[in-house]
């Protein structure tokens, strides 16, 4: 079990949002937090008490916020708030989601400028320390005034409510669940619904995963588009760093950086260095530019997804929610829109469909006995009988496709909702649902990649591979991928080869020879 994370005024950590999500690590409130929640629970009730209406605190909401709703209704005003509004429909989305949504959702209340109740911010705690996962649906969200219907799923399991998923998996109504775990539920209480409902949580945590993701991806590329460069006889040469140093680009040195690290001492590329005397010189004019160029294209990749992690920690730092508490007053804001996430996560889908575009023309070089230097055509066995990996590219090239559709930005459209109060929206859950698709794409269409070029590495024997790319090959042997042969079926070794990728024991292979790659 995970230690705890403890959810202060402060934002969370992408380490501390990665443990809850995808380890069960579970969370407690820290005594900051306690405290901030108290005071703003106060300056809530004040207003509360008062005759003038303040929006969300004593009003309907939306198009409906020129209401003035009387005490002895608000009770019933929050729980209509959150039962209508978790409207979602479709498949359930994916419990590290959920977890990731729920825990961000926290740290906004942890702030003090929501004004919540204490019992109801240790109850959302309690229901991440206990494994306890309200099923969220796929649609409902516009990314503007937050990710309400995923967020209302959530709130309405606070209120003993819908179905949540237990600790071991299984779907339970919420009420059971809380029972079982020693919980109560909550009667919410004045700004509590809102509180609840009213954030960018569900993109903001789909963005966090996916860029920890693609950190790990890009580094798999770097050693995929090694392994592809040595076998297809291509020079090492473009990869100095007095050539990145005139492009002063920080991302394409660090991928450039990482490929001299993954060639060196490689028998495959001394066997084509030029003459004796000039042992830095290549014999290869120019390669290719899916060889040549994987440090500008995976650099480019690296930037933009730091770019995206720049924008991340801000949104982690901010407290979104309307209206806000800010000291001893209540004021209304747009702080829920979700433009500055929903923008980072469609570039990263360009990304993710670029890198993999780039890597499916390295694979293809392979398969074409006119460009794969000696090679037997499809790497096959006896061409002709055999198809060797013909089809896995082909199955690259259907996901590349795809990719590219998902590279559409979502953040461009808009559908106007609320009788047109809420006339522009972004889109931003959209655009985090596309993108988790085009990781996984990325991540098959790099798998084979690497799965191909360590069968074209084996056929370049009695020539050695780098150490570092041996550890590759050695690894996906000793998962069960044979080496070349007759057409055997390739569809398990894919998945194997996804799974080393995903896990990142590619990139710990290659790293347990040569060091940390960049």
């Amino acid at each position: 079990m995970s230690e705890d994370v403890v959810v202060g005024t402060g934002p969370v950590s992408f380490a501390e949002l990665v443990a809850v999500a995808r380890e069960a690590a579970p969370v407690v409130l820290g005594e900051d937090a306690v405290a901030a929640i108290a005071r703003a629970r106060a300056v809530v009730e004040e207003l509360a008490a008062a005759e003038t209406p303040v929006y969300g605190v004593s009003t309907g909401f939306g198009a409906l916020a020129t209401r003035h709703i009387p005490p002895g209704m608000r009770a019933q005003l929050q729980r209509s708030l959150v039962r209508s509004h978790a409207a979602g429909s479709g498949p359930e989305v994916e419990r590290e989601v959920v977890r990731a949504l729920m825990l961000l959702r926290l740290s906004t209340l942890a702030t003090g400028h929501t004004g919540v109740r204490l019992e109801t911010a240790r109850l959302l705690a309690g229901l991440l320390a206990h494994g306890i996962t309200p099923v969220v649906r796929e649609y409902g969200s516009l990314g503007c005034s937050g990710d309400l219907a995923p967020l209302s799923h959530c709130a309405l399991a606070l209120m003993g409510e819908g179905e949540v998923r237990d600790a071991a998996g299984a779907l339970v109504p919420a009420a059971e669940a809380l029972a079982a775990a020693g919980l109560a539920p909550v009667e919410l209480a004045a700004k509590e619904g809102l509180a609840l409902i009213n954030g960018t949580d569900g993109m903001l945590g789909m963005l966090v995963l996916a860029i920890e993701d693609l950190r790990m991806l890009l580094r798999t590329a770097d050693v995929a588009a090694a392994m592809s460069v040595e076998a297809q006889l291509g020079t090492d040469r473009v990869f100095a760093p007095e050539l990145q140093a005139i492009r002063p680009h920080p991302g394409q040195a660090r991928s450039a950086a990482n490929l001299v690290a993954l060639l060196a001492d490689s028998g495959v590329v001394a066997s084509h260095r030029g003459t004796p005397g000039s042992p830095t010189e290549c014999n290869r004019v120019q390669d290719a530019y899916s060889l040549r160029c994987s440090p500008q294209v995976h650099g480019a990749a690296r930037d933009t997804v730091e770019h995206a992690a720049a924008v991340a920690g801000r949104e982690l730092a901010s407290a979104i929610d309307n209206p806000v508490v800010l000291g001893d007053r209540v004021e209304s804001n747009g702080n829920f829109h979700g433009a500055p996430v929903a923008y980072v996560l469609d570039f990263l889908a360009i990304v993710a469909a670029d890198v993999a575009s780039i890597s499916e023309r390295r694979t293809d070089r392979f398969l074409d006995k006119a460009r794969n230097h000696g090679l037997p055509p499809f790497l096959a066995d006896d061409p002709g009988v055999d198809s060797g990996h013909m089809i896995a590219q082909y199955t690259q090239a259907a996901i590349v496709s795809e990719l590219k559709r998902l590279a559409v930005p979502a953040s461009v459209d808009s559908i106007p909702s609320s009788a047109m109060q809420e006339d522009h929206v972004s889109m931003g859950w959209s655009a985090a649902r596309k993108l988790r698709r085009a990781v996984d794409g990325l991540t098959r269409v790099v798998a084979i990649e690497v799965l191909t070029a360590a069968r074209a590495l084996d056929l370049r024997a009695p020539l050695q591979p780098s150490p570092a790319t041996g550890a590759v090959v050695r690894l996906l042997r000793s998962s069960g991928i044979e080496g070349p042969g007759p057409d055997r079926h390739l569809s398990p070794e894919i998945e194997t080869a996804v799974g080393l990728v995903a896990s990142g024991a590619v990139v710990s292979a290659a790293e347990s020879v040569i060091g940390d790659l960049s």
